[in-house]
């Protein structure tokens, strides 16, 4: 145990972030560097190593969390890095983009605000990296087998990296033209800059991983081609049919996928564009969709200068605190969040249904039609004479996804089956009816957090890593029946 009376001495304390009116003239991360070492040993103290540590139910890679912050607080950094890279290939994302269901989960948090077991995390490999802690993990052998990966986002690295590990050739293949998947274009670099991306995929070089861009499989190379060429494929393509709204008005230009837009406020970042094609300089910006993704869409219209920025969730506005009877400890709640994007500014609204949006003579999107609605015998109901319309010249879809890509044909060429939510169908060591062939991520489980597609990744490689050798000594973090702790 780190400090006994660590909990009882110190409160919490979070990274400290840049000022507004700073942090929106940059694309960089929002925190202030260097804040979190000073105050992390501390921090770190206030973990209580508990007799069952439930942080350990609430990640699904099962994080050595109390280890690891004993170490912090002893400012072994070196021991502290090893302990975490123990279970997660890749805290440095972790620490900045996962919602931290194991401070939800932490002992702590019944009666006190929990550990910052995330700002732990992100201190311990921050100061890995800066002190050489970091190196390629090279196998001391090659096992003569080849595995093929179809995307390189957090799952797929994760399984080319166990697998490369454990001595097989694998190369992935990735549509886009750099690497990184929904890290890279999917997450604004004010979140996570991409450098961190970059230095993680130099390690995996380094160790023999090989990666081929611009390659969509199915379209550019036929699956049954690539399955000829490798003894074993991952599918880690992602969930990336997003939710569409079929409302009057839906075909005016000016309404995009929130995929549509974020991926080039990136590119602006990477050198590819001068400004964006698509940009909320000087617009009325409505985002559909209250989830993680529209707060994305919200801290990147601001950076843009967007003249205004709505927010709407059909759901009612969640509690502030734990309900302890619907959502009891160590369970994750659904909780009122204000994240960087918003603190930056915009407007909220909840328990708001869009009916239809009006265009200009020119077809461009200028209002958008809404109605509040309610919960009536458990179904939502428009509530009558509610009916307005709100400025909108850019608005962008955050509403979710459905499912993996069927349009471009890597489902029916493999012969995949999917289950009852559309997902590609996988047994208990995540492999597809198809022999040799499995699915990690969101492909197979439907749209979830970044730290289940690690854990996926992981354990797909389990399989995959048995299935070519007879035998693994791999770990594998959950099981594809796994869910969140949640009611």
């Amino acid at each position: 145990m780190a400090d006994p009376k660590g909990f009882l001495n110190h409160g919490r304390e979070v990274a400290k972030s840049r000022p507004v009116d700073v942090r929106l003239k940059d694309w960089n991360e929002v925190y202030v560097p260097g804040s979190l070492l000073p105050i992390i040993s501390k921090q770190a103290s206030r973990c209580m190593d508990c007799g069952i540590p439930f942080c350990h139910n609430g990640c699904p890679l099962g994080n050595l969390i109390p280890e690891w912050n004993d170490y912090a607080y002893r400012e072994d950094w070196t021991a502290a890095s090893e302990r975490l890279h123990a279970t997660n290939n890749f805290p440095e994302f972790t620490g900045r983009l996962c919602p931290a269901p194991c401070e939800s989960a932490c002992v702590l948090g019944i009666n006190q605000p929990a550990v910052t077991i995330k700002n732990v995390e992100v201190s311990i490999i921050d100061k890995a990296w800066d002190s050489g802690d970091v190196a390629p993990q090279i196998p001391e052998r090659l096992s003569g087998k080849t595995v093929a990966v179809i995307g390189s986002g957090p799952a797929g690295l994760a399984a080319a990296q166990q697998l490369t590990r454990a001595g097989h050739t694998v190369a992935v293949y990735e549509r886009a033209d750099r690497i990184g998947g929904l890290l890279r274009y999917g997450i604004p670099e004010f979140k996570m800059e991409k450098r961190h991306i970059n230095r993680r995929i130099e390690q995996m070089r380094a160790e023999g991983t090989r990666f081929r861009t611009g390659i969509e499989i199915g379209r550019d190379l036929k699956a049954t081609d690539l399955k000829k060429r490798y003894d074993a494929v991952v599918i880690a393509a992602g969930a990336t049919t997003a939710r569409d709204l079929p409302v009057p008005g839906r075909e005016l230009k000016g309404i995009h996928q929130a995929m549509e837009y974020l991926p080039l406020a990136n590119k602006v970042q990477e050198g590819d564009y001068v400004a964006p094609p698509i940009t909320a300089e000087g617009k009325h910006v409505v985002v559909i969709g209250g989830g993680d993704t529209g707060a994305d869409c919200v801290g990147t219209a601001h950076r843009q200068g967007a003249a205004s920025v709505t927010q709407l969730e059909i759901m009612p506005r969640p509690n502030d605190e734990r309900n302890p009877v619907s959502q009891p400890w160590p369970t994750f709640p659904m909780l009122y969040k204000v994240t960087s994007a918003h603190e930056e500014g915009g407007e909220r609204v909840y328990s708001v249904s869009t009916t239809h949006f009006e265009g200009d003579e020119d077809g461009n999107v200028q209002w958008l039609h809404l109605t509040e609605v309610e919960f009536v015998e458990g179904k939502l109901t428009q509530k009558p004479g509610t009916e307005r319309k709100i400025p909108a010249q850019l608005v962008t879809l955050a509403m979710g996804f459905t499912g993996t890509d069927r349009e471009n044909g890597l489902v029916e060429q493999f012969g995949l089956d999917l289950d009852e939510r559309g997902n590609i169908a996988r047994d208990a060591d995540f492999q597809t009816n198809v022999p040799g062939v499995y699915v990690a991520g969101d492909a197979g489980r439907g749209q979830s957090l970044i730290v289940w597609a690690i854990a996926e990744g992981r354990s797909a490689a389990r399989g995959v890593d048995r299935f070519l050798t007879g035998a693994s000594d791999l770990p594998a973090p959950i099981r594809p029946t796994d869910r969140s702790l949640m009611v």
